[in-house]
């Protein structure tokens, strides 16, 4: 009695632990893995067992101390429903997640983004059990080629990684599904370094093509004559890649033009 009494204040109970099978995954790819559920001291009902991606994301705080840092479901996957688990056993559930095209990119050949949390959360609800166990994994994310194309030309230019973050807004004039974006901040080289703060390069991607959104932090003159300020100004540029015509175009020449476009002095106040 006093193991049915423990087991359902989660002591004693069944336990889960998923392992994720794939060394990486990439976006509108499939993360294979299979979810461990080990019995307790004492027969249980199970209600539910699920996987769910989820990613740590930024958004504006309602009470205005700044951003404020939620972890975020993004994908949800149904293992199983009612169903007794015997007291002491092993039962090995295999599971597939189809990672949404919009996945935020964690790793860059096995290289962690610094500032990237995505994983894999495994829930197991047992009936009239007071404490829910809960697993989390993290997920190494690759880009698509068409991404790391792009991260390949930033860093032939010069540019220099400085870290990641999720922000959960919307994009204007983007073909957006998830409820956040990622953004990938770069240094600028020492060509860029007296007119840029920063570069951010988003990915959006689809099934067929990617877009890419640039956003430089530009600095902008505070006083008429005087030099550019620490202060910056946000310049955004879209453009889509196909990954059929990946190759057609050298993307060091296109990103490079454009910034440079976004250089040039425009006036007094830029």
């Amino acid at each position: 009695m006093f193991q049915k009494v423990m087991a359902s204040f989660g002591q004693g109970g069944a336990t889960v632990d998923a392992r994720i099978l794939d060394r990486n995954v990439r976006p509108g790819g499939t993360l294979h893995g299979e979810v461990m559920l080990a019995g307790g001291q004492v027969d249980q009902e199970v209600e539910s067992l699920g996987v769910t991606l989820l990613a740590r994301v930024e958004r504006e705080s309602t009470n205005g101390d700044g951003p404020a840092v939620v972890d975020l479901p993004f994908q949800n996957v149904h293992l199983a429903g009612k169903e007794l688990v015997r007291a002491g056993a092993q039962i090995k559930v295999p599971f597939e997640v189809q990672m949404p095209w919009e996945t935020p990119v964690t790793t860059v050949l096995g290289k962690y983004l610094t500032g990237m949390a995505v994983g894999l959360q495994t829930n197991l609800n047992l009936s009239r059990t007071m404490v829910d166990p809960q697993d989390v994994d993290a997920i190494p994310i690759e880009p698509v080629p068409a991404q790391h194309r792009i991260l390949d030309a930033m860093s032939r230019l010069g540019f220099q990684f400085r870290s990641a973050n999720l922000v959960q807004e919307r994009m204007n004039g983007a073909d957006q599904q998830l409820p956040f974006f990622q953004e990938i901040d770069f240094a600028p080289p020492q060509s860029f370094a007296n007119v840029f703060n920063e570069v951010s390069v988003t990915f959006l991607a689809r099934p067929r093509d990617v877009q890419v959104v640039l956003d430089v932090n530009k600095r902008v003159r505070v006083l008429k004559g005087g030099g550019l300020g620490a202060r910056g100004q946000s310049m955004v540029g879209m453009f889509v890649v196909d990954y059929a015509a990946i190759g057609r175009t050298h993307w060091e020449q296109q990103i490079e033009g454009w910034l440079r476009e976004v250089a040039k002095q425009r006036g007094i106040f830029d």
